[in-house]
């Protein structure tokens, strides 16, 4: 038989996936979104519209469990090419959100004031549209309002800025733009509203009838005769399919695979929310991964002297940290050593290497009394042991019995049978003995 195929080593098996990944993917912010706290349903279900928002750049069927810490999703982030970390904590009192940027920071905390899961959005709006081809692509974000005096706010409008891909004007298909991610900052009340459209084109210019045809729409023509009867009578289309406002016309610089729109010719743009909804406040932001300083504080502010006595107690701790990981290192070494000479010593027992000797015992005995011992006190014996002396490599199975060959009939020179081992009759001898 020939020999089976060579085992790849994991960590060429590894390189060689990344190897034929393409760039587009690889440079591309990926994410995960998971829950932590107290277990709530309508905060799962949160956890599971925020990622449809995040997709296709995201783990969306992600499997958590409550052993799992944060440090098991940093760990594994730098395989899968995840920059971005979403954090929904439920603690008893309120809801926050963190936003952090793998793998060393900085962390953004929000409380969060208001949400509503996508399945109560959609079900309260008048038209729905959301298809899954929505998702397939990255969405479009938009930021309103982040302007202001304060690091934080252009802090907080990178970051989610950097949670989607970017989007090159020259190269982009339009066709791909399908759905749309909103974040708006209100700075009276300091807080962000985010919200999730879906974008449809519709062509604009022609009557009402004919685009409901041009869309593939079925056309209700009981009282008409000919087609021609419900183009030309106009009244007969829908009262909701009115025309929208001029603001919402755009000149198409390319040719979508949506019938009816194509290049340089007017489109209408409309959005249908799909949700989910958050309404969310900045609290901190911290340098590091969910530790270390603290940059900005909504409730908290502190002067220079108390920023830098803050600085130096982190470094401290920090220090004291590594400090620590170095002599647990070093403990853990030595406990190894150690079980390794034990398990030496155990076994030299057993040979019988670490018996005592009888002079430092007579030794010890007359410093402990103070007069000699008794020569028969710690007298010499011979070792003697209970277990049976070990027998020469030959004899060790001398009152086994050989194996017979079937092939043949001799074994060791001897035969093996019973009939060839009777003496042969031989009639001349049989005469001398009578």
């Amino acid at each position: 038989m020939g020999r089976g195929n060579k085992k790849v080593h994991p960590k060429s098996r590894t390189a060689a996936f990344k190897a034929s990944e393409p760039s587009e993917i690889v440079e591309a912010p990926h994410s995960f979104v998971i829950h932590r706290g107290l277990t709530c349903p309508y905060i799962t279900d949160l956890t599971l519209d925020f990622r449809r928002i995040m997709e296709p750049y995201t783990a969306t069927n992600l499997r958590e469990k409550r052993m799992n810490r944060i440090k098991d999703f940093v760990s594994l982030s730098s395989f899968f090419h995840v920059s971005h970390m979403g954090i929904f904590n439920k603690a008893s009192t309120q809801l926050s959100f963190k936003v952090v940027r793998l793998p060393r920071g900085p962390s953004l905390t929000f409380k969060v004031h208001q949400f509503t899961l996508a399945r109560d959005v959609i079900s309260s709006s008048r038209q729905q549209m959301i298809d899954n081809d929505h998702f397939k692509h990255p969405p479009l974000v938009v930021m309103n309002n982040f302007t202001g005096d304060g690091k934080h706010l252009k802090l907080m409008a990178t970051t989610f800025q950097n949670m989607f891909p970017s989007i090159t004007l020259t190269k982009v298909n339009i066709g791909t733009i399908r759905r749309c991610v909103l974040f708006s900052y209100t700075p009276e009340t300091k807080l962000v509203e985010m919200r999730h459209y879906s974008v449809q084109v519709v062509p604009v210019g022609m009557k009402r009838a004919v685009k409901k045809i041009v869309k593939g729409a079925i056309p209700h023509l009981g009282k008409c005769t000919e087609v021609v009867d419900f183009v030309t009578k106009d009244g007969f289309a829908s009262e909701s399919e009115a025309e929208d406002d001029e603001q919402s016309h755009v000149v198409l610089a390319q040719t979508l695979k949506s019938k009816g729109n194509l290049e340089d010719n007017k489109s209408s743009i409309k959005l249908h929310e799909i949700g989910p909804r958050l309404t969310m406040q900045l609290i901190k932001i911290e340098d590091g991964l969910l530790t270390g300083e603290v940059l900005y504080h909504d409730h908290v502010v502190k002067t220079e002297e108390e920023k830098e006595t803050m600085r130096k107690l982190v470094e401290k701790k920090a220090k004291q940290k590594e400090q620590r990981k170095k002599e647990q290192a070093e403990n853990r070494a030595r406990n190894i050593q150690l079980k390794k000479d034990e398990k030496r010593a155990a076994k030299r027992a057993e040979e019988g290497h670490n018996d005592s000797d009888p002079e430092d015992d007579a030794e010890y005995y007359k410093e402990e009394v103070g007069e000699e011992p008794d020569e028969e006190l710690f007298k010499m014996e011979a070792k003697s042991s209970r277990k049976r002396p070990k027998l020469p490599g030959g004899m060790k199975f001398k009152n086994k019995r050989a194996k017979l060959d079937p092939k043949s009939k001799k074994t060791n020179g001897k035969p093996n049978d019973y009939k060839d081992r009777r003496p042969k009759f031989d009639p001349k001898k049989s005469r001398k003995s009578k």
